[in-house]
């Protein structure tokens, strides 16, 4: 029988020793019994052959940090010294996983042992690594890491091959320094994994996160993508947090990094169980990875690994530590390694001899010696490559995007017919109703119709659709009506995925948890994974993307150019002024043109045998007019042979807009997408000659200025709407304003002058016209003078202002500027 002293004495070794266990938050008694079962019993001890694992691994991540100290002392490098233990508990976690059925895992972290993790985990190759510190680069274009980055933010991956056949697909996502933000990306790319695979509870693919002490607790994007843990459509199985957990954050200490007792207490809001151990003891924390790995096994939710250790140098090899830190610097200088630790425990213990210790720590630094010799000559291999850019070299065929009208007739039954015993609610069969009216009659398409019969067709052909976003299945405006509700049990229906028995590809319509960043981040992720699926995310109000803007600004502008990473992902950003105010009018359509790497002065080539300006753009920018052109450029994302990310200016009033609409005949297999729709009704106007006003417009401006003219009774001025703003389209507007050889050429924006797309045009029109025609015009400007907020906020001002400048540009009165006038070249 146990006395109550032998008792103790054993919690008190289970509870007070190298690792702390937090689970009584967890609200359910049999977590709790588990962790219980597994942690309050006798511990079998590793045997010799593990402990020389560990002890391996550990001495290979000490020292590749010593190696890269030496040769390259002044570099940062963001070393893992104080932590290293964690490169034998990370590679602890995957072995254990694999054996409980992963095949895939998908990381994400900061700079922080970063590159340790790279070489010692991922197995990026050594050389590779030591060729970056050397800042040499391969003059082929399509090298692996072709972008420019430095070293700790590249992602790579990696195929392990086990001894039993099993094999694990091991990878690691570029990111950039803004801590956690990439986390969700993680989440994103794992849960496009589990779709594919039909893996519904991620039991072969797991993410992983390892953050920062101050990060985890001072970052939002940490609670919002944790958020995602239990949503059904944003949930993986279960994530692995490791926080490398240093005591410091850059020069902050704790007390001002947080108001929490640990920087991991956020777990405890989604029932986490979290495992603190001290760094110092690579065994323990072996031990309390493979439990990590155990519980997702078996519960399939997230976990927290508290690595407490210590950062030897300061934030970077370079940083004086002792200026912000002196007290704890003195106790870091004195206190040895997490190796000699180890290494004279197990000589002590009679493990190992010092001569087996010395053995394995020689062979460690002749791998870094052999692969530092060979790094200048080195060159990776396709395994390496996020991506290959052999479509940079090459024009692509320009596809038409429209459809058999057998394909359509398909669509349009499915979109329109509904299960005999659902119960609709009686709006809702009015507008099904009026739906199937005007697909029957093949006229006044609206915008709903024509979004649903992009993504119908494209499932018809074999391509996952995804669209999520704040009310995404109903739509903020209330829309599209993707997902039917029964009025009487409350039973979901989706005629997207019900359009024919056979069907092989399926749309996932998901109204989000309310977050921007959070959820573009996993979109993005989601859209990285493959090619063949159209990920869009649909912003509630287009300015609520700036919610989102390091996904915007750090990934989604750039990750082509710096990482080698293609995206397809669609951002819809309803846009349009209709006196809302300043928080419900603008996208910030000028935020996503100033990031646009086209040149202003220079015309590509632009006959389409040799048209390369999309493969060689970063992203697009386009603003529709018309449900057809919308339809397009929709399945335009899928019909090419590359991918780039799509930024949808999306309307408001165009919805239901009574001339808004268009045929059946436009969706048709001739058809493609505009760039730009010229002149529509010149039967209204004098000859091409006589026209003295040449106006180009973008958005739902157009109809408004259209209805002007008429009410005007303006014959004089045409109205070319830009479709695609970015890549700009220099050979459609060259041609237009040879159309109208004697007219002025005008721009007209409902935004302010410093927003909307007039700056990044203006010089572009002045290009197309100089380069294309020999024969410059500078655009004037109308529209509303410079703002620092986006609109009005009162109603009544909005119409004045909005009235002022439809009527200013068709006004006899107005003349362009004195900087504005007809150069010729």
């Amino acid at each position: 029988m146990t006395t109550l002293k032998e008792l103790q004495d054993f919690l008190t070794k289970v509870y007070c020793n190298k690792i702390g266990f937090e689970y009584m938050h967890i609200r359910e008694i049999e977590k709790c019994n588990w962790i219980r079962e597994k942690i309050e019993i006798h511990q079998e001890p590793y045997t010799k052959e593990q402990k020389y694992t560990i002890m391996e691994r550990l001495a290979f991540a000490d020292n590749f940090e010593r190696f890269l100290a030496t040769k390259f002392g002044t570099a940062k490098r963001f070393g893992l010294e104080g932590c290293e233990t964690m490169i034998p508990g990370m590679k602890a976690l995957v072995d254990r996983s694999s054996e409980l059925g992963v095949r895939n895992v998908v990381m994400g972290m900061a700079h922080r042992g970063r590159l340790s993790v790279l070489c010692n985990v991922i197995r990026k190759p050594a050389e590779q690594i030591f060729k970056e510190f050397k800042g040499i680069v391969d003059p082929v274009k399509g090298d692996w890491s072709f972008s420019g980055d430095v070293k700790y933010h590249l992602g790579t991956s990696f195929d392990r091959k086990y001894p039993d056949g099993r094999s694990l697909h091991l990878e690691i996502l570029a990111n950039p320094s803004h801590l956690e933000a990439v986390n969700p990306l993680v989440l994103g790319k794992s849960r496009a994994k589990m779709y594919f695979e039909e893996d519904e509870e991620g039991k072969g693919t797991m993410p992983i996160l390892v953050h920062g002490d101050a990060a985890i607790a001072g970052q939002g994007i940490v609670y919002e993508h944790m958020q995602f843990c239990n949503l059904k459509e944003y949930q993986t199985g279960g994530t692995i947090h490791i926080i490398c957990n240093n005591q410091v954050g850059f020069t902050a200490d704790p007390t001002q990094s947080r108001s929490t007792l640990y920087s991991s207490d956020i777990g405890k809001a989604f029932d986490a169980p979290i495992f603190h151990v001290n760094a110092d003891h690579p065994e323990e924390v072996t031990r309390v990875f493979e439990l990590a790995a155990e519980w997702r096994a078996e519960f399939h939710t997230d976990v927290i690994i508290d690595l407490i250790g210590y950062r030897r140098y300061g934030h970077n090899e370079i940083d004086q530590p002792f200026f912000t830190q002196p007290v704890m610097y003195k106790s870091i200088t004195n206190h040895p390694p997490a190796l000699k630790l180890y290494s004279d425990q197990l000589v002590k213990d009679g493990t190992f001899t010092q001569a087996e210790i010395d053995s394995t720590n020689k062979m460690c630094q002749e791998v870094f010696e052999k692969a530092f010799a060979e790094a200048e000559s080195f060159r990776g291999t396709e395994e390496w490559m996020a991506q290959r850019y052999d479509y940079l070299n090459k024009a692509t065929s320009i596809a038409l995007t429209g459809c058999e009208e057998k394909t359509l007739q398909i669509a349009s039954t499915a979109l329109t017919t509904i299960p005999e015993k659902f119960t609709l609610h009686s709006q809702l069969k009015k507008i099904i109703a009026q739906k199937k009216q005007t697909l029957d009659a093949g006229e006044n398409i609206d915008w709903g119709t024509a979004e649903g019969l992009a993504f119908a067709t494209l499932l018809l052909e074999g391509v996952h659709v995804r669209l999520s976003g704040q009310d995404s299945e109903r739509g903020t405006f209330s829309h599209r009506h993707a997902v039917l509700h029964d009025q009487k049990t409350g039973e979901r229906y989706m005629p997207l995925n019900n359009i024919t028995p056979d069907q092989s590809a399926f749309a996932s319509i998901v109204s989000s948890p309310l977050s921007e960043f959070g959820v573009l981040g996993f979109e993005l992720g989601y859209s990285n994974e493959t090619e063949n699926q159209l990920v869009i995310w649909e912003a509630q109000f287009g300015d609520f993307s700036n919610g989102a803007q390091v996904i915007i600004d750090q990934f989604l502008s750039a990750m082509e150019n710096k990482w080698s990473v293609q995206s397809g992902l669609v951002l819809l950003l309803p846009h349009g002024y209709q006196g809302m105010g300043p928080e419900h009018s603008s996208c910030r359509l000028e935020r996503f043109l100033l990031m646009c790497d086209d040149q202003e002065d220079f015309v590509p080539p632009m006959d389409e045998e040799n048209r390369m300006q999309l493969q060689q753009a970063n992203w697009q920018v386009v603003n529709c007019t018309t449900p057809a052109n919308y339809f397009h450029v929709l399945r335009r994302q899928i019909h090419r042979e590359f991918r780039k990310p799509l930024v949808i200016a999306a309307p408001k009033d165009l919805l239901r807009h009574k001339l808004a609409v268009s045929k059946i005949e436009e969706f048709g297999a001739d058809w493609r997408f505009q760039r730009v729709i010229s002149e529509m009704h010149s039967e209204e106007l004098k000859s091409n000659e006589k026209v003295r006003r040449l106006i180009f417009c973008s958005g739902k401006v157009y109809y408004e200025a259209l209805t002007m003219r008429r009410e005007m009774k303006v014959d004089d001025c045409a109205i070319v709407r830009l479709e695609q703003i970015s890549p700009f389209p220099f050979d459609r507007i060259a041609k237009e304003i040879r159309t109208y050889p004697n007219a002025e050429v005008v721009w007209l924006q409902e935004e302010p002058k410093n927003q909307g797309a007039w700056v990044y045009v203006s010089e572009r029109i002045q290009t197309a016209s100089r380069e294309l025609n020999a024969d410059e015009k500078r655009p004037g400007y109308i529209g509303r003078r410079a703002m620092a907020a986006t609109a009005e906020g009162y109603g009544a001002v909005h119409t004045r202002e909005q009235k002022k400048i439809l009527q200013e540009v068709f006004s006899d009165e107005w003349k362009l500027t004195e900087l504005a006038v007809k150069v010729p070249v």
